[in-house]
């Protein structure tokens, strides 16, 4: 059996995210969505929150797992029996920084490949910094991000914006 680990903070979950896992699906019989715990950058949801957003937009791939992770990626990919580690190329910055990973990655897991899917076209552009704050400044954003997690969004910044 293929395990495939496609890491990341998906803060918050978006279309691209869920197109990448659902193509990835189809590709490998498992797939771990892992949701890093502690990255270096500030975040709207916690990594609960991420999870239970992820889990509800992927909810009817039944070989999609939704886990959360810290640590070294090749790390939980080693401790899943994962022989893939999955991440989406949007943009040639993307994939200067997926092949600086990549090389640093082999160093520490030879065994561990990496698939770079690219982003289908309607999510090119798509960032999860910039869809927050279109949706701070009002912005519609539904055909880039699950509604779910849209109401999510706007619920969390309402309470930030009463504190």
């Amino acid at each position: 059996m293929t395990i495939a680990l496609y890491p990341g903070t998906f803060d918050p979950v978006t279309w691209g995210h869920v197109d990448i896992a659902t193509r990835s699906a189809r590709i490998f019989e498992r797939l771990v969505v892992a949701v890093y715990d502690t990255p270096s950058k500030n975040l709207l949801f916690s990594t609960e929150e991420r999870v239970a957003l992820f889990r509800e937009s992927v909810r009817d791939l039944p070989n999609i797992e939704v886990t959360e992770f810290s640590g070294l990626v090749v790390a939980r990919a080693k401790s899943l029996g994962a022989q893939v580690i999955v991440r989406g190329l949007r943009s040639g910055s993307d994939f200067d920084y997926e092949f600086e990973m990549a090389f640093m990655n082999k160093n520490l897991a030879p065994d561990v490949e990496l698939v770079c899917l690219m982003a289908s076209l309607p999510y090119q552009y798509v960032s999860s910094s910039l869809l927050k704050e279109v949706i701070a400044l009002g912005g519609d954003v539904d055909s880039l991000v699950p509604h779910h997690a849209v109401e999510a969004i706007k619920e969390k910044m309402a309470l930030e914006a009463q504190s």
